[in-house]
């Protein structure tokens, strides 16, 4: 159910991303206007982003195959590296764009136009990020989260758009009418400089998990759920590794055990030890593959 709902999230954002990044792109030429433009394209690659997700969703839902035994999970933070990469790329393209305009004078720009598609385009980004904050409740979707700060952060930056858009139409009626030709080109330039700690933080992350770098929290829930089991069951030793990746969770426990505790215990006293760590995890068992070893020799820890 909850693999439907992430779908159906990115298929609704698909539409209205292509929605938005046509208006971008048609009322940035019209209106001369590169910051407009910026967003627009911007909007063209969060869609094909999301397009791409979609495509891993589905994979993610898959049951594992013979050639990849472990499933899909590890392709979720490649396609957000990948995603954050290009998008960093395209703020510090137009940035160069926005100071090239700043040292050649700047151009005109039709600002009612524009503030009519600043006015649209937030009224739709300011909703789909409701809806997906609300759907993402349910679901818990990396890719859903990543998309509504997308829509959040588009709708920010679309509503301060729409204000120095109407602080500069109010700009061409004073004697500072001259400086009105700098606004796009500063805009863009601002803009490119706040939407840059997004792409950046999304690489940053998936990164964390392309690299299989332990998740501290993940990690001391681990420690926390295997302090009672060892005190209650006696036990010597143990050592864990985690890592995550995407929506999934690795997680392998090494228990080394006295020798009596060996001949002693049989395998559904070894399962309700396995069951015991478990309820410690607040991971869904949906989400994790995990592992729990019994050895009395410490040279398999």
């Amino acid at each position: 159910m909850s693999s439907a709902l992430e779908q159906r999230a990115l298929k609704v954002s698909i539409v209205m991303t292509l929605l938005v990044s046509s208006l971008g792109v048609t009322f940035g030429l019209l209106a001369g206007s590169r910051s407009i433009l910026f967003d627009g394209v911007f909007s063209t690659i969060d869609a094909a982003m999301s397009t791409l997700a979609l495509v891993v969703t589905r994979l993610i839902a898959r049951e594992v195959s013979q050639r990849f035994q472990h499933g899909y999970w590890h392709l979720e933070p490649l396609v957000a590296a990948l995603n954050g990469a290009i998008l960093l790329l395209l703020c510090f393209y137009a940035f160069l764009n926005a100071v090239q305009g700043l040292m050649t004078g700047g151009h005109d720009l039709a600002f009612g136009l524009a503030s009519v598609y600043a006015v649209v385009v937030a009224t739709v980004c300011f909703s789909m990020t409701a809806y997906q904050r609300r759907l993402n409740h349910r679901v818990g979707s990396e890719f859903v989260r990543i998309d509504m700060h997308s829509w959040l952060m588009a709708a920010l930056i679309t509503s301060t758009l729409l204000a120095a858009f109407v602080f500069a139409w109010i700009l061409q009626r004073t004697p500072y009418a001259h400086l009105t030709p700098y606004v796009d080109s500063l805009l863009l330039a601002i803009l490119t400089v706040a939407f840059m700690p997004v792409p950046i933080g999304i690489v940053r992350r998936a990164m964390k998990e392309v690299f299989l770098m332990a998740p501290s929290a993940i990690d001391r829930e681990v420690h926390a759920a295997m302090a009672p089991v060892m005190q209650r069951e006696g036990l010597l030793e143990y050592s864990s590794h985690v890592a995550k990746s995407g929506r999934g969770h690795f997680i392998e426990i090494h228990i080394v055990t006295t020798p009596e505790f060996a001949v002693e215990r049989g395998v559904v006293e070894l399962d309700e030890i396995r069951e015991a760590i478990a309820t410690g995890l607040s991971i869904p068992a949906e989400h994790r593959w995990f592992t729990v070893s019994f050895t009395a020799d410490k040279r398999w820890l």
